[in-house]
C-alpha cells in the first residue's frame, strides 16, 4: 500500500527528468509510486527515464493534451489516497514528501499543500510560498524572488501551485478534476477556488523544500504562448467560479487588472496577444456554460470567506 502517488507530466523534458527523478528516489520514511505520463514527447525523454527507472509507472499519451490532461490521467491511475504533482523541472529535498503528508494529514478540509519552492538557479531566493488571487483577477507566487526568513511559517493560501504540491484524492470526486479546457495555466487556481467554494482549505508548508528551474516547459517567463492561455484562462475562471453577483462586485477591479495588464504586455510586445487571449477566454465561457459552478446557499459562508481574501490580496500590490 502506498501513502503517496507522485505524477509527473512530462513533455520533451529530456533536460531535466532524469535528475528530478533521481532527487524522487532519495525521499525517506514514505511509501510511494511515481506515475510519468508522457505528453507525446519527441526529444526521446520518455524512453530515457523508462530506460533508467524502470519501476515507475509509465503512461503514454497520443498527443500533446497539456498538462491538466496528464495530470489528470495520473491522478485517475494513483493507488494511494495523497497525489503529489511534480513538474519535471524540480529537484526535491529528501523529506520533500514526509512533510507535505504530515501537513495535508492534520485535517481532513485540507484539500491541497504547497511546498516551499525555491528557484533551481538561485538557490536562496524563492520562486512560490504559496499562490494568491485577487480582485484584480491576478495570481501571483508568494515571495516571488525573496529570501525564505519571512516565509517559513505553514499558513493557508488562496491555492496551491500545481507545480509541487499534494491533494487529497477523494476530493477530486467531489469537486471535479482539473479543467481540460485550461490546456495549462492557472488550472491550480481554478481547481483551489472550487474546493474553497465546497468548504476545504489549501495550505502553504515551508518545510517541504523543492528546486524549480521554471518555464521548462514553455521555455521562458513570457512569450506568447504563456500570455495568450494565461489571459484566456483568467476570463474562464473568473466566469466560472464567480456567482454574477460577486462578479459585479469586483468588476471595477477586475477591469482595473485587465487594463493594468494590457498596457504591461504591450511594453513587453505581447499586447495583441493578450487582448487575443482575453477574447479567446471570453468565447470558451460561452461555449463552457455547463461548466460553471451553479451558486448554492449553503456555500455562502466559503464564497463570503474568498471575497475577504480576494480584496486582501490588493494590499500586496501596495507593500
Amino acid at each position: 500500500m502506498y501513502d503517496v502517488s507522485v505524477v509527473i507530466p512530462n513533455y520533451n523534458g529530456i533536460k531535466y527528468l532524469e535528475h528530478c527523478l533521481e532527487a524522487l528516489e532519495k525521499q525517506r520514511e514514505v511509501a510511494f509510486e511515481t506515475i510519468i505520463v508522457d505528453n507525446c514527447s519527441q526529444d526521446g525523454s520518455a524512453s530515457l527515464a523508462k530506460e533508467k527507472f524502470p519501476q515507475c509507472c509509465y503512461l503514454s499519451l497520443d498527443q500533446n493534451y497539456g498538462f491538466c490532461r496528464a495530470v489528470n490521467e495520473g491522478i485517475k491511475k494513483a493507488a494511494a489516497p495523497f497525489v503529489v504533482l511534480l513538474n519535471n523541472d524540480t529537484e526535491v529535498e529528501p523529506e520533500f514528501l514526509k512533510n507535505l503528508l504530515d501537513c495535508i494529514s492534520k485535517d481532513e478540509r485540507i484539500f491541497s499543500v504547497e511546498a516551499r519552492m525555491m528557484q533551481y538557479h538561485r538557490r536562496e531566493l524563492i520562486d512560490s510560498a504559496g499562490t494568491s488571487y485577487s480582485a484584480l483577477g491576478w495570481a501571483s507566487a508568494n515571495g516571488k524572488d525573496k529570501t525564505k526568513e519571512k516565509f517559513l511559517t505553514s499558513r493557508k493560501v488562496f491555492a496551491a501551485c500545481a507545480g509541487a504540491a499534494i491533494y487529497r484524492k477523494s476530493v477530486f470526486e467531489e469537486i471535479g478534476y482539473f479543467d481540460e479546457e485550461h490546456f495549462a495555466y492557472l488550472e491550480d487556481i481554478d481547481i483551489g477556488y472550487r474546493a474553497r467554494i465546497h468548504g476545504y482549505y489549501n495550505v502553504y508548508e515551508p518545510s517541504a523544500v523543492v528546486y524549480h528551474v521554471g518555464s521548462g516547459t514553455s521555455g521562458s517567463r513570457h512569450n506568447e504562448f504563456k500570455v495568450k492561455y494565461s489571459s484566456r484562462n483568467n476570463v474562464y475562471l473568473i466566469y466560472k467560479n464567480m456567482p454574477l453577483l460577486q462578479i459585479l462586485l469586483n468588476s471595477p477591479f477586475l477591469l482595473i487588472g485587465f487594463l493594468a495588464k494590457t498596457i504591461f504586455f504591450t511594453v513587453k510586445g505581447f499586447g495583441k496577444t493578450y487582448v487575443k487571449g482575453l477574447a479567446e477566454g471570453v468565447r470558451l465561457s460561452r461555449n463552457n456554460r455547463e461548466k460553471k459552478i451553479v451558486f448554492q446557499r449553503k456555500n455562502f459562508g466559503s464564497y463570503w470567506q474568498i471575497q475577504k481574501e480576494l480584496w486582501k490580496n490588493l494590499l500586496v500590490y501596495f507593500q
